[in-house]
């Protein structure tokens, strides 16, 4: 049983306010977490990736769909040797996810699941909860896909939480938190649909 402080509205307030939850280390209990800085990936022409990627797209190895599998994509996510999706938020994502706000994704290669990324939409934010992949190159065509399916749908941002390498080769870069809580408050106003 989730604890009542983590219902959908409790939930949405806290993230349209710039937080984000994760289960403690121990995966027994959850907390809402911020951060000095805000990576994004970028919606405009600075989003880029590398070559090679170029190839595999051009060959349409994959195709693309939203919350086809969510509950996998959840798991695929969560299945790592230290992983902060407890089984808490798995339970909180599918909540979110029958009301709306969460969605998977997704690349499929025939009737195999071959990466996702896991987040949350609200106005104009798009939240990256998690991504990962079953085939090589999953998660990355996701990322491209999913970086055009925000622009086509008049994202404003796609909030990828913190920084590592794998993001910088796609052009993500860091803002305060300062200047992320002024996206945000512009995002919230905006009507944009995910699906």
């Amino acid at each position: 049983m989730i604890p009542s402080q983590y219902n959908i509205t409790a939930i949405i307030e806290g993230y349209a306010k710039g937080y984000f939850l994760m289960s403690d280390d121990d995966g027994q209990g959850l907390g809402w977490y911020s951060s000095r800085q805000r990576t994004l990936i970028p919606l405009d022409d600075r989003f880029r990736y590398p070559k090679s990627l170029r190839r595999v797209l051009n060959q349409d190895r994959f195709e693309t769909a939203i919350s086809r599998d969510f509950l996998s994509v959840v798991e695929g996510c969560a299945d790592r040797d230290t992983t902060w999706i407890s089984d808490d938020l798995k339970e909180i994502y599918w909540e979110l996810h029958q009301a709306g706000w969460a969605h998977s994704f997704e690349t499929w290669q025939g009737d195999e699941l071959a990466g996702g990324i896991l987040g949350l939409t609200i106005g104009g934010s798009f939240v990256g909860e998690s991504m990962f992949y079953r085939i090589p190159e999953g998660s990355k065509v996701a990322m491209v896909k999913l970086v055009e399916h925000l622009r086509s749908r008049q994202y404003l941002f796609f909030d990828a939480q913190m920084m590592n390498p794998h993001l910088e080769r796609f052009g993500a870069y860091i803002v305060s938190n300062r200047d992320y809580r002024k996206l945000l408050k512009q995002a919230l106003s905006m009507p944009c649909t995910f699906v």
